[in-house]
């Protein structure tokens, strides 16, 4: 699943007119570059939710066929939990992909997706996210997210902590991690706190580099770094 839903507040005013995951970095959407990484993953199939101008996020996908695209249309936001729990129908019963539609990712030696697969434990994990060290983020300027430990498992940054990974917005979950959620709008991060206390929240390190794209001085911040890249950016 590629989140496309939210309105981009602050990449306005870009975001007024153009949905966030249309914004072009080094001359592309940003979408296409995460449906490129999935296809490349061996996704075939990949569900985008949409709101904030979803119309032109359609229009703009309507021909891909790799992978194959199916919409999941929300007509008031729903925010990261529950417009998943509105796909689920659409997403199957077993562990699958999310991914936000406003990241760029590269891959080290290993594709991170493919990482991500291969660390799924479905007995002892209800999800399991990219982490990206905090220091070498490209387009981030907080104060990190988690801690990971030796066994993969992560907590919370405390309030007056730094922390060494953020979320990457590329995860690994599962249908069970929704089970009793609320319906309507929520943050997975209800759901992330509810599976730090069971144990069966797990990260991963990415290895790569990554771009986030949040506002107008990220969004120069990233066309500047890949602009020294180069071909890099397009390498699958």
């Amino acid at each position: 699943m590629v989140l496309a839903a939210g309105f981009g507040k602050r990449l306005r005013p870009i975001t007024e007119t153009v949905p966030k995951p249309l914004v072009r970095v080094g001359g592309r959407p940003l979408i296409d570059y995460v449906l490129d990484r999935l296809a490349a993953a061996g996704v075939r199939h990949a569900v985008v939710n949409t709101h904030w101008l979803g119309e032109l996020i359609e229009e703009h996908l309507k021909d891909r066929r790799q992978p194959k695209i199916e919409f999941s249309r929300e007509t008031e936001i729903l925010e990261t939990g529950g417009g998943i729990l509105k796909a689920l129908p659409l997403l199957g019963d077993g562990p699958f992909y999310v991914a936000n539609g406003k990241i760029i990712w590269l891959n080290g030696k290993v594709d991170a997706l493919v990482r991500l697969a291969e660390a799924w434990d479905d007995a002892s994990m209800d999800a399991l996210l990219l982490l990206q060290p905090t220091v070498t983020a490209v387009g981030y300027d907080g104060p990190g997210d988690f801690f990971l430990d030796q066994t993969g498992r992560i907590r919370r940054r405390r309030e007056w902590e730094v922390a060494p990974f953020l979320y990457s917005g590329v995860q690994i979950l599962h249908p069970r991690l929704f089970a009793g959620a609320p319906e309507g709008a929520f943050s997975l991060n209800l759901l992330y706190d509810r599976a730090i206390d069971a144990g069966r929240l797990y990260g991963l390190r990415h290895d790569g580099e990554w771009y986030h794209v949040s506002t107008p001085q990220h969004l120069a911040e990233v066309e500047a770094r890949i602009a020294q890249g180069g071909d890099r950016l397009y390498g699958l």
